[in-house]
């Protein structure tokens, strides 16, 4: 539509507002912007793992393991088990919810055991995955990318000119 606009955040709000994912109200959007916030949280500690220096990846893969099942994880299973729907607001599907669903493709990836205990997470994760169009992002050859190996690892690294 021509809007020119920098920023992650700003962007995903701005899709969000645009394809009504961002909540009917301010109340809405304050709980979407929290859930998105924590997820944001555990997310980053996962993208930038492989940054990680190799004497340091184990205690930082545990860490994150521990942060997982038990501060992140348990916090949206209790959303989505306090109100009984089947969204994380407002009953209906919103931008926390798809970027609360990758997250969980990024924790699976890391260690599928860790969703075991969450079976709400599990039924939202197959909830939006079965959406059209997120089924067809989720397919071989889609734009989504795998986790980084170690060659684009080492790419990236001499992109941004990190040792």
């Amino acid at each position: 539509d021509g809007m020119k606009l920098v920023q992650t955040r700003a962007i995903l709000n701005y899709i969000a507002t645009k394809y009504n994912l961002y909540g009917k109200d301010a109340k809405e959007r304050a709980l979407i912007d929290m859930y998105t916030e924590g997820v944001a949280d555990l997310g980053e500690m996962i993208l930038l793992l492989p940054l990680c220096p190799p004497n340091e990846k184990d205690a930082k893969v545990a860490s994150i393991k521990e942060k997982s099942t038990n501060r992140y994880l348990p916090a949206f299973e209790k959303v989505l088990k306090s109100h009984g729907q089947d969204y994380l607001v407002g009953n209906k599907l919103s931008r926390a919810d798809i970027q609360l669903v990758e997250l969980l493709y990024y924790v699976e990836e890391l260690d599928p055991s860790l969703l075991a205990n969450f079976p709400l997470l599990k039924a939202l994760k197959t909830r939006v995955s079965n959406l059209p169009t997120v089924k067809k992002f989720l397919q071989p050859g889609s734009q989504r990318k795998p986790p980084m190996d170690a060659k684009k690892l080492e790419e990236a690294k001499n992109i941004f000119r990190i040792k």
